[in-house]
């Protein structure tokens, strides 16, 4: 059984269903013939990225009963210039608002989450270095270096 379907629909636009039913709509940009209607698909792996680990983090969070007030990510990647344009480096910023006082129980999270559990980030690390940084209040806390 399929995990994921991707259907052409026109243009470079395409419809991915995932195997638990849920749509994403792929498309290029107007100047590799596409007309801008969904997500790219590189994108797609940073946004699959931040799923994953932050799902790691807010389950490990949640058992710790650590409360946060508010918990974003922000992801970029470089690619290389050559085909195929892969991710060479990927930043991945974890932004908490909570209480400073659980900055070890974040720090012990995002660890966790880039070093033993998530699944996108281990596959991605094979060919791009991923760097973390965590903040608490907006003040950067830690940097987690690819392969510490």
């Amino acid at each position: 059984m399929p995990i994921a379907t991707v259907k052409f629909e026109s243009g470079m636009k395409f419809s991915g269903e995932s195997g638990s039913g849920h749509t994403v709509i792929m498309d290029s940009s107007p100047e590799m013939g596409g007309h801008n209607q969904g997500v790219r698909p590189m994108e797609l792996l940073l946004l699959a990225l931040g799923g994953c680990t932050g799902i790691d983090v807010m389950s490990m969070l949640n058992k710790m009963r650590v409360v946060i007030e508010d918990f974003r990510m922000d992801l970029d990647g470089t690619r290389q210039e050559e085909h195929p344009k892969i991710f060479r480096t990927i930043q991945v910023n974890y932004r908490f608002t909570a209480d400073p006082s659980v900055a070890d129980k974040l720090s012990r999270a995002v660890h966790l989450s880039q070093e033993k559990y998530c699944s996108v980030s281990g596959m991605l690390s094979q060919s791009a270095q991923i760097e973390a940084r965590i903040y608490l209040n907006d003040h950067l806390m830690e940097t987690l270096q690819p392969g510490s």
